[in-house]
């Protein structure tokens, strides 16, 4: 697959801003019975054949009664270096520093997306719960080049989108599971295995 991730710092900054717009509705929009899966898993039950989601994994970064943003976590493309990701910076960065590339979700795959341990902070991060964060400017991509950014990490392209009453739909269809977030799931070594463990957190039974 071949990616352009050059601007994406601006692109990172589009998204988090949506992604902030998501998080805080506005209190005359949101009914009282609605209840945000911000920051929790979306586990994709075992009918689900949709390929785009088929035993995905999605850690969702917003939702609120205009919508839902979420990063699929389990689905690796391979490895990239970080000069191919990030063109010319890449290569001021790290150059042929090797870094793992996932599938963020079939929405815009050419936007990329850092999500990452909260032991790093920059000026574009923002921070969610059980310690995990997201960051939207380069000097994370040059922290992670010089081995003084976050343990854990993941570049991905593109994300998962819903319009509004969307994805609660689908999961009045069954189509989609909740389990809590957990970083050894999101940030696991072994993403193949990522789908089947996250079923049992969210009580399922194999």
């Amino acid at each position: 697959m071949k990616l352009s991730v050059r601007h994406l710092a601006p692109l990172l900054a589009l998204a988090l801003c949506y992604a902030t717009a998501l998080s805080y509705p506005r209190p005359s929009l949101a009914p009282p019975a609605f209840t945000s899966l911000a920051g929790q898993l979306l586990v994709a039950n075992r009918h689900l054949a949709d390929p785009n989601f088929a035993r995905c994994v999605v850690y969702m970064v917003a939702h609120s009664e205009e919508g839902a943003m979420g990063l699929v976590v389990n689905r690796r493309y391979g490895t990239v270096t970080l000069q191919k990701l990030f063109g010319d910076f890449g290569a001021k960065a790290g150059g042929n520093r090797p870094v793992a590339l996932y599938y963020g979700g079939p929405v815009e795959s050419e936007r990329g997306f850092i999500l990452h341990s909260d032991d790093y902070t920059g000026a574009g991060t923002q921070l969610f719960r059980n310690g995990i964060a997201l960051s939207g400017d380069l000097e994370i991509v040059r922290a992670v080049a010089e081995g003084r950014g976050p343990k854990q990490v993941l570049f991905l392209a593109g994300y998962a989108g819903w319009g509004p009453g969307q994805v609660e739909h689908e999961m009045a269809r069954n189509d989609w599971l909740v389990a809590p977030a957990d970083p050894t799931l999101i940030f696991s070594s072994a993403p193949e295995t990522v789908w089947e463990k996250a079923l049992q957190r969210a009580g399922l039974n194999l």
